[in-house]
């Protein structure tokens, strides 16, 4: 999922490699201003696809300005980063400053390989977004720093909502399914919504105010039970009746956006990338694509949503901490995260700064969910749970082929408790 969030991006051409020069072994620990960072290079690791050429050159020639230093930028593949970031912060030479999946950060803090960034959130990080904000804490301590984010939407054919008669995209949760409704009044599938679309399920669970987890003494064990997370299965298990999607596939099985792209279909809920899949796969739907946010129960608080992103972290044993934290201020300020938002169309960190994102239809969808957001259990222990067969792919499955919420809950928890046992 999170390539694909980069790759929805459609950001081209990165730079490989900022050149640097002088010493990596001076520690600037106390040191501060262009004399005292002088002869020193930064390491900076992103990921293919998140630093525009242009962002990150000006980023770049203004901190080298400012500080004295160099900026040594290494691009990282998605593929196999966490065991070669793992192994990197165990080094006495690990990247100083790296991009980290957010839902990642509380794994490399319980190991301490983080450094605690508290004073760099009382400096510049007090109108962070809250929702975005909350995976880069771990334990009560700031171990990251929110950097951008992107989270699901409605992706509709503007011609199969117009053909039922809906002249506007609906606005709260009834309008949604009366336009559902409308829309199989005429033949069409009013919405593509496999049995398994888990992220989605999470979204749900999130606008119920639900949690996944409970703690039972000194471990996490399954909260599938809790009314809330129940009561977001229903209303999974309502929608998903309205599609011939499978019930026992995720949205990736098939491709969610080539079905759409057949256009037959009303709708689907999808990360902003799949349309331009869509168009891939019929160059013709693309005159009917239309994007809004996935309403709510009123039209002032939308639906819960996923929100999947990245954080940017410090290495523990960094010997350039202050100059880190040098680079960060800069990287995270609102000229650099209002820049990344516009050219990339991406969620930045503070609400103040989403007028960057006016034009792009994707993003202007996105963004008022992510107040309303969050992500699946910021604790360590929850990567086991992921692994297939994902359990609650599992869970929702038995759902909507008629289960109960109660009774799918007691089929998976078994499996759902030992994955979340597993030493990490």
């Amino acid at each position: 999922m999170k390539r694909k969030l980069i790759a929805a991006i459609g950001v081209a051409g990165m730079l490989v490699s900022v050149a640097a020069c002088g010493s990596d072994d001076k520690d600037d620990k106390g040191s501060s201003g262009k004399d005292g960072f002088k002869g020193q290079t930064l390491t900076f690791w992103a990921m293919d696809g998140s630093t525009p050429d242009k962002w990150l050159a000006d980023l770049t020639a203004e901190f080298e300005a400012k500080t004295g230093a160099k900026l040594k930028y290494e691009k990282q593949a998605w593929n196999g980063i966490q065991q070669k970031l793992t192994t990197a912060l165990s080094e006495d030479t690990p990247p100083d400053v790296f991009e980290i999946g957010n839902t990642q950060t509380p794994a490399y803090a319980k190991t301490g390989g983080l450094a605690d960034l508290g004073d760099l959130k009382k400096e510049i990080g007090a109108d962070w977004s809250e929702s975005l904000n909350k995976a880069s804490v771990f334990e009560g301590k700031q171990y990251a720093a929110p950097w951008y984010f992107a989270n699901r939407v409605v992706i509709y054919n503007k011609s199969v909502f117009a053909e039922a008669g809906i002249t506007a995209p609906p606005k709260t949760r009834a309008e949604f399914y009366a336009a559902l409704d409308k829309i199989k009044a005429k033949g069409k599938e009013p919405i593509y919504l496999p049995g398994q679309n888990w992220y989605h399920f999470v979204g749900l669970v999130i606008g119920q105010g639900g949690e996944l987890v409970k703690k039972d003494g000194d471990k996490w064990v399954s909260n599938l039970a809790d009314p809330k997370v129940q009561a977001a299965a229903d209303e999974y298990k309502k929608m998903q009746a309205y599609s011939k999607a499978p019930k026992d596939k995720d949205e990736a099985t098939p491709q969610q956006a080539d079905i759409f792209a057949q256009g037959k279909t009303g709708a689907f809920i999808g990360m902003g990338w799949e349309g331009a899949t869509a168009i891939k796969a019929n160059p013709a739907i693309e005159k009917e694509l239309g994007y809004f946010t996935i309403p709510g129960e009123t039209a002032d608080k939308p639906e819960g949503v996923f929100l999947g992103g990245s954080n940017l972290a410090v290495a523990q044993n960094s010997k350039k901490q202050a100059l880190a934290k040098e680079f960060l201020k800069l990287a995270l300020s609102d000229k650099y995260e209002g820049g990344l938002a516009k050219a990339s169309g991406v969620i930045p960190n503070k609400e103040s700064l989403n007028s960057n994102l006016t034009g792009n239809p994707v993003a202007e969808a996105a963004a008022p969910s992510a107040k309303f957001g969050g992500t699946t259990p910021l604790i360590a222990e929850w990567a086991a749970v992921e692994n297939a067969p994902n359990p609650i792919k599992t869970y929702l499955t038995a759902v909507v082929n008629g289960k109960s919420p109660a009774e799918a809950a007691k089929q998976v928890e078994g499996e759902f408790n030992k994955r979340l046992a597993q030493k990490q």
